[in-house]
């Protein structure tokens, strides 16, 4: 294929020109495995063997110890580990590369065994009935603790203090996973969220702790270092369960984003056949881009011809490839020269250490 790929054109996002459109999506990779819950050397490895994205996303990195829900996931909340991300986006940056870290807090989808056996926070004490991932393997998810409006603003706040840790570690900017069945989500749902209080309710209202967020990272960052990441018809998997209110809810979040300076929109097409649901959107890039005046990222099942396609219509400017980046570091030379992709092996996506981390091999040649 030749190089008037769309995916390999660059794209100015505000004020970062990025080299092409083919961005390393957020992946969580559970190699964090000490007890600062720090990057390590492997880390760094990993994404400077990817640094030829256009942008690269970080995989979910809680903002508190209260946000952590996954085994050996790197935090962005001490001064320790916002020291060990640094090495990281200075060797990203060593190779013309961007890196943008996203912040995380996975609300009810956690379990007591993270939190010395108190109880996860969420917007309501709903359990999602699924299943997390513990030291001790997979476990039924609990219910919740449903937050105080104290628990709510604090949150919040380390939200804030996670942004101005990302900053100071050297990153572009940060993307607010606001998406997947975690706690942003979990408050955008009815299903999850049964508040009476100024954080229930109304549309509005259980859209409030985003915008909220936004603000409190726009007093440490430049507002057009922000992205948004968002899933409006999950729906079936991550404990969330659309109902009619859903897509009008994401209509309102995603048309008062687009009034803002953000960075990016980052939406995933739905992870579920979600075609015979009467109020689930089927096509989300489609929906949103009339919708949403900024740069648009899309994500989920795109390889190189559904990439440079979803371009070529203008429903997108940037694509995000997950499971295709790991087991292909040079993602980018591969869809220049047309090349065959390596596949990835699944059983070693969360397993410690560097197989199936930094020992995937780039191209010869």
């Amino acid at each position: 294929m030749p190089n008037t790929q769309p995916l390999l054109k660059n794209h100015t996002m505000r004020d970062l020109n990025l080299k092409n459109r083919i961005i390393m999506a957020p992946m969580t990779r559970s190699r964090a495995d000490n007890k600062a819950h720090s990057p390590t050397a492997i880390h760094v490895k990993y994404y400077e063997q990817r640094s030829s994205a256009g942008l690269i996303i970080t995989e979910g990195s809680q903002v508190s110890e209260r946000a952590v829900g996954y085994i050996n996931t790197p935090g962005i909340y001490s001064a320790e580990q916002t020291a060990a991300w640094k090495p990281v986006t200075d060797a990203v940056h060593a190779r013309d590369g961007k890196i943008f870290l996203q912040l995380w807090h996975v609300g009810r989808m956690s379990h007591p065994d993270f939190h010395k056996g108190e109880l996860p926070l969420a917007p309501s004490a709903i359990n999602p009935n699924s299943k997390s991932f513990t030291p001790q393997g997979f476990k039924d998810t609990v219910a919740p603790k449903a937050m105080t409006i104290e628990e709510i603003k604090q949150t919040v706040l380390d939200f804030k203090n996670g942004g101005a840790n990302a900053m100071k570690a050297g990153f572009d900017g940060v993307e607010i996973h606001a998406s997947n069945g975690y706690l942003l989500h979990q408050f955008f749902n009815r299903t999850s969220n049964v508040r009476t209080d100024e954080y229930g309710g109304s549309i509005q209202n259980r859209a409030k702790i985003l915008f909220e967020i936004i603000d409190e990272l726009r007093s440490v960052m430049p507002e057009n270092r922000i992205g948004v990441r968002l899933n409006p018809s999950l729906n079936g998997v991550f404990g969330t369960t659309m109902d009619e209110e859903t897509i009008p809810t994401f209509d309102y979040i995603i048309e008062k984003l687009s009034g803002l300076s953000l960075a990016y929109l980052h939406l995933s097409e739905p992870f579920t056949d979600v075609s015979k649901i009467p109020y689930a959107e089927t096509k989300i890039a489609g929906r949103y881009r009339p919708r949403y005046k900024g740069t648009i990222m899309i994500n989920n099942g795109f390889d190189r011809e559904k990439g440079n396609r979803v371009i070529e219509e203008g429903l997108a400017d940037l694509v995000s490839f997950a499971k295709l980046f790991i087991s292909n570091p040079d993602l980018p030379a591969r869809f220049e020269k047309g090349s065959e992709t390596a596949p990835w092996d699944d059983k070693t996506f969360y397993t410690p250490g560097e197989k199936g981390y930094t020992n995937y091999p780039a191209m010869q040649g």
